[in-house]
């Protein structure tokens, strides 16, 4: 049943409340919700936060968004783990509705006796309703709500009290001139007033409304992916077999990973590989001597999903790279792929789980015309409690050895409702272990895998290219996409190597890269790309030659600099703005500026700064980001700027200093900018007022 004050279509909902929407500790986001009620009457709203624990804070006071929409908005900042709540309450606002009646009446002299006695009457109401401040204290409420310009609010209870009836008492004095006693009742003094102690008429509250909030990595961090057994690895000469890297190699190279400035390192699969049908360099049906095989083929003799590779090392060589990264500053994600070789160990013992054919054998994967022999999908309809027990075992073994983060192999081909579940087990537990998926795959797919528990989800962005492609999409992540479902840009990947990449050289990569770094809080890169690898297997196809699936890769990182196309100082370069800007820690903070030219795009983000010290007071941090996405050639274009968006006053200058070459300069609202890719493709400007 509908409310006294109908409170309708409130936001952020996850399926109409079904799952929590998604927050980090320390994000801020939007609560809205339309708010109306009959007539001409006046009203007022506010949200109200709840903590984990269950005590709630002060309220924030909600605003139309603009006038005569009804639809209302402030907002709010989660600051721990754990499962919030938040509600809508709004009520009906006479003295709102007084002030607003009483400013166009007494000046026209209509009913001014009437008007003030009812006056009178509403602030002896509203000085009888006054009470201790709602929720948390005062000040929780005022670093969350917008205040108006003026005096602070009262101090008190009993000050607000005495504010209020001296106002009544003024208004019933017939001695003081109408217009002064209006003025009084109007004052900024009684509006701070009445914004702490409203007075309210028919209230009514909405629903509780869920919202989980993670540890801020779910949201925010660079990542790297790369192959350990292509660490250390030797590819052998004539007549000689490749040696493969292990785990003790690999760990060497976490140095230069951290010194890139990068947050996560995420290995593929690192257990026994199977010899049945295993594919050879670039996917060829046959394996030579010596090919490795693919990752993703998971299981041997010597065990599986739970299993090192023995190329690679032992459970303590696995326990020793991860120790390394800790100490770096480095998380280790690893690969979630549930599917099997046909060597894996739960072919012969739990046959039950995967799929027999007529003839009785096992299906293997296909993608018709394509058929990956090496490869068995899991059937989870058979056995679904045994299977996922097992998956969950195996979850809590890589657990126990450190691994806080998943990547999770194709999520889209498993019922969501085992995910689902997962998920929600493990949080239970382990609140800290968090679980992105890798489904690129149709829109309604992946949105639900996101709504069902996935803390990270890959994305298009490795194919939205033009500035029209890229606005449009993020104007869908950043806004109602983003109570649940949060982005990792992936500039490439393993089996991604786009047309862009692959014609565009070093400029096209730096441009993949400023975009995914400076656009999503999250982004990643796959070993090569600080390189500018490019070659693919075939025109059209988005395959690399000699792909690092299916064989080592050998680079000689001693003497990157030497590779014509090392970007690696530049992707520092970047990861270093990213940790020094909070602003860019964030995703629905993104806002897009107009550009008269169509290669050039233009965006900013803003957020507050806690001052360091006490935790008090605040600061903005903005950052304002062009960028030539023609990889090509030199564009030249006029930004015009939503000065608002940047904190900037209307037709006030401002500085910005660019952190990639240090220029400053002083910009206005339009500002003409000129980019050239073979030098610089982006200039990402730290703002300034003044």
């Amino acid at each position: 049943m509908i409310g006294r004050i109908p409170i309708l279509d409130v936001q952020p909902l996850v399926a109409c409340g079904r799952w929590p929407a998604k927050a980090v500790t320390g994000e801020s986001f939007e609560v809205s919700a339309t708010i109306f009620r009959e007539g001409h009457e006046l009203l007022g709203a506010e949200v109200i936060l709840q903590e984990p624990g269950g005590r709630r804070l002060a309220p924030v006071r909600m605003r139309e968004v603009a006038e005569g929409t009804d639809r209302y908005a402030a907002q709010v900042t989660v600051t721990c783990e754990g499962l919030w709540h938040f509600r809508v309450q709004a009520w009906g606002d006479p003295v709102a509705g007084w002030r607003h009646d009483a400013a166009i009446k007494i000046p026209l002299g209509q009913d001014v006796p009437l008007v003030f006695a009812e006056g009178a009457r509403l602030f002896e109401r509203a000085a009888a309703g006054v009470r201790a401040p709602r929720g948390a204290e005062q000040r929780g409420a005022q670093r969350h709500a917008p205040r108006r310009p003026g005096p602070a609010a009262a101090s008190s209870p009993q000050q607000a009290r005495a504010a209020l009836r001296a106002l009544a008492r003024t208004l019933g004095d017939e001695q003081i001139p109408p217009l002064d006693r209006l003025a009084a009742a109007l004052s900024e003094e009684i509006t701070a007033v009445l914004e702490s102690f409203p007075l309210r008429d028919l209230l009514t509250s909405s629903a509780a409304y869920p919202v989980v909030v993670h540890r801020e990595r779910a949201l925010y961090g660079a990542w790297y992916e790369f192959f350990p057994r292509s660490e250390g690895a030797k590819t052998g000469g004539p007549g000689r077999r490749p040696v493969s890297g292990t785990l003790r190699t690999a760990a060497r190279r976490l140095d230069a990973i951290a010194a890139m400035g990068f947050d996560v390192v995420y290995l593929p699969p690192v257990h026994p590989i199977g010899s049945t049908g295993r594919k050879g360099a670039n996917n060829s049906l046959t394996a030579l001597p010596g090919d490795p095989g693919s990752p993703w083929a998971i299981g041997s003799p010597a065990g599986g999903h739970d299993a090192i590779h023995p190329d690679l090392g032992t459970l303590a060589d696995f326990d020793a790279f991860v120790a390394r990264a800790h100490e770096l500053g480095l998380e280790v994600a690893l690969d979630l792929a549930l599917q099997t070789s046909p060597d894996h160990p739960w072919v012969s013992q739990h046959p039950e789980w995967f799929t027999t054919r007529a003839d009785g054998s096992i299906a293997y994967a296909e993608n018709p015309p394509k058929k990956y022999q090496d490869i068995f999908p899991l059937n989870f309809d058979n056995d679904p409690e045994g299977l996922y027990a097992e998956v969950l075992r195996i979850v809590r073994h890589w657990m126990s050895h450190g691994v806080r983060i998943f990547r999770v192999d194709n999520p889209h081909t498993k019922p969501l409702a085992f995910w689902e579940r997962l998920l929600a087990e493990v949080a239970a537990t382990d609140p800290d272990v968090l679980f992105l998926a890798e489904a690129f795959t149709r829109p309604a797919i992946m949105h639900a895998l996101a709504m069902i528990g996935f803390h990270q989800s890959y994305t298009y962005f490795t194919w939205r290219n033009t500035t029209w492609e890229l606005t449009d999409y993020l104007r869908e992540l950043a806004g109602p996409a983003a109570a649940y479902m949060r982005p990792n840009f992936f500039a490439n990947t393993p089996d991604i190597l786009t047309e862009y990449l692959q014609h565009g050289g070093p400029p096209a990569f730096r441009v993949r890269a400023t975009l995914a770094a400076m656009l999503s809080p999250s982004w990643g890169i796959y070993s090569g790309f600080e390189l500018s690898e490019n070659v693919a297997l075939v025109p059209g196809s988005e395959e690399y030659l000699d792909s690092e699936k299916y064989a080592y890769r050998v680079r000689d990182w001693d003497h990157a600099s030497a590779y014509p196309g090392d970007i690696s100082a530049f992707i520092a370069r970047l990861n270093q703005i990213r940790r020094a800007h909070p602003a860019l820690h964030y995703l629905r903070n993104l806002r897009f500026h107009h550009s008269d030219q169509p290669e050039i795009l233009c965006f900013s983000k803003r957020a507050d700064v806690r001052a360091a010290a006490a935790g008090t007071g605040s600061a903005r941090d903005t950052v304002l980001v062009v960028v030539n996405t023609d990889p090509a050639q030199p564009r030249e274009a006029t930004v015009w700027l939503d000065t608002s968006a940047l904190g900037v006053e209307p037709g006030a200058g401002y500085t910005v200093t660019d952190e990639l070459s240090g220029e400053s300069y002083h910009w206005g609202q339009s500002n003409y900018v000129r980019l050239d890719p073979a030098v610089a493709p982006a200039h990402i400007f730290a703002v300034v007022s003044g």
